[in-house]
């Protein structure tokens, strides 16, 4: 496997889109174990960042990401996974079927996650 993961110490983007609707679900990140797991078993896993550890997609809601196809980009510095949804069919821990749900104001600029809780 030819996969770039010394740019971002140790992990590459992992997009997730669903494989019969092109649909985007999800944005993960792999290191090498998570992806040379994801690839064996055919179901998505991805490390967490936060958690230090690997976690794979649906261990616990049943919600899986079975891997139908998988591919690099040219710079082979990220992973783009298409899938089957099994289960309920939600990608996103919120229980949205996609994680992309919260609309950006274009024409207005870009505020941090911690600068608009303090406005609330």
């Amino acid at each position: 496997m030819n996969v770039d993961f010394d740019k971002m110490q140790g992990l590459v983007p992992a997009v997730i889109q669903d494989a019969s609707t092109g649909e985007l679900l999800m944005v993960g990140f792999m290191n090498r174990q998570a992806l040379d797991m994801t690839l064996r078993s055919g179901f998505a896993t991805f490390y967490s960042r936060t958690r230090k550890k690997l976690w794979t997609k649906g261990e616990t809601s049943g919600n899986r990401l079975q891997v139908v196809t998988a591919l690099t980009d040219c710079d082979r510095d990220t992973v783009l996974l298409r899938v089957r949804v099994l289960g309920e069919g939600k990608a996103c821990h919120t229980g949205s079927r996609s994680c992309f749900t919260q609309d950006l104001p274009l024409g207005a600029p870009a505020r941090a996650e911690n600068e608009m809780e303090v406005r609330r």
